[in-house]
């Protein structure tokens, strides 16, 4: 599995502002990781999507800022269409849904873009939401969908037709969305294989907070994808915030100081009667009942200790990934790192060059042989 590390981190919506956090941040983050290359999960915004597909020159300042950085593209996360570090993101981030055809149009873009300033020898891969939240979801929207993933299946074969490269699109499932899970988004896939939606084309994101939230067993989960003939496209490294006992009063004050008004975090109980929802962490504290433990959706930094009784789902991840390492296509899957919560972490800002290597040298010691730090020609 290659690895990279998201760039949703940076608030750049913009070419300069993405050439600006190249030689900023992902470029030291390369060398303070020791490493000869180092791959990006890029997140374009879907304006800066729609120009770069449109100007080859564009895409030559961008094809040279990787190169003089030393770093490689070769996925691209499009599940934000943009503003994703406006003050308040929350539900917005869903939006547009997959039933509206700005959607297929961005995703599209961004499959162009990477199709060319895809490395040599490799493929590529792009991350997409699961279809919406799912709320207002309704049997139009699904039609709507269905024939957007057709279209785009036909669309990534001509391109791998008319450019040599191989683009896969990847459905990844969030708690809260239509597609709430692994299960969920299998079923989808699978019904719509018929129909004309290319399962060597599109397949999963496996994001490992998302999937730690919603209590599944990992290993569960993959063989559920390989049973029903799809792949792993790609595994987002990501690790939840974890409570065993959130009825503890310091337990409590301790999950308090996640609260923050940006992004939604799900939370989930593992209650006796079955796992209870909540919708975002301030809900939760009012309205869980707190007889189970807790997993909420805050993408905490790989190597990060929070304080106790607090602890993290990294062995949801570890487990995840020696899953997928052992399937048919597992190595050629992607393992992106996407810790986007830098600046919402209680205490304050932290050193992103310094922080994001700490999850780089995590990765290579804890999931190793299963990843390659850098490009395989290195």
């Amino acid at each position: 599995m290659l690895l990279s590390y998201c760039t949703n981190v940076h608030p750049a919506e913009d070419l300069d502002g993405v050439l600006e956090q190249l030689r900023r941040y992902a470029g030291p983050i390369r060398r303070q990781s020791g490493l000869q290359t180092l791959g990006i999960g890029l997140w374009l915004p879907a304006g800066l999507a729609f120009r770069l597909a449109r100007s080859g020159e564009d895409r030559e300042r961008l094809r040279a800022a990787l190169s003089d950085e030393g770093l490689h593209l070769h996925t691209i996360n499009a599940f934000p269409f943009g503003g994703f570090h406006d003050d308040v993101v929350k539900l917005a981030v869903y939006e547009p849904s997959w039933a509206r055809p700005d959607r297929l149009d961005y995703t599209k873009a961004c499959a162009e873009v990477l199709a060319d300033l895809l490395p040599v020898g490799m493929e590529g891969s792009i991350s997409t939401l699961p279809l919406a939240w799912r709320e207002g979801w309704t049997d139009e929207s699904d039609t709507a969908a269905t024939a957007a993933f057709v279209e785009l299946s036909a669309f990534l074969r001509d391109l791998r037709t008319t450019t040599g490269r191989t683009i896969r699109v990847a459905v990844e499932p969030e708690p809260g969305c239509v597609l709430d899970s692994v299960a969920d988004v299998v079923d989808w896939l699978s019904a719509r294989v018929g129909v004309g939606l290319d399962p060597e084309l599109v397949g999963i994101c496996l994001d490992t907070c998302h999937l730690a939230v919603s209590f599944a067993d990992p290993a569960a989960e993959v063989r559920r994808i390989v049973d029903a003939g799809l792949r792993v496209v790609k595994i987002q490294a990501s690790v939840a915030l974890e409570v065993e006992d959130p009825a503890l009063p310091h337990a409590r004050e301790a999950l308090a100081r996640f609260v923050e008004p940006r992004y939604i975090h799900q939370v989930r109980e593992a209650a006796p009667a079955g796992v209870l929802r909540s919708d975002d962490l301030p809900e939760a504290l009012d309205v869980l009942p707190a007889r189970g433990p807790w997993r909420v959706h805050f993408h905490l930094p790989l190597h990060y200790q929070p304080e106790p009784p607090l602890t993290t789902t990294t062995s949801v991840l570890r487990i995840a990934v020696e899953a997928v390492a052992a399937m048919p296509h597992g190595s050629d899957a992607h393992l992106d790192i996407e810790t986007y919560t830098w600046s919402v972490l209680p205490g304050g800002p932290v050193p992103l060059v310094e922080g994001i290597a700490a999850e780089i040298a995590w990765s290579i010691a804890h999931l190793r042989p299963h990843i390659h730090p850098s490009a395989p020609s290195e």
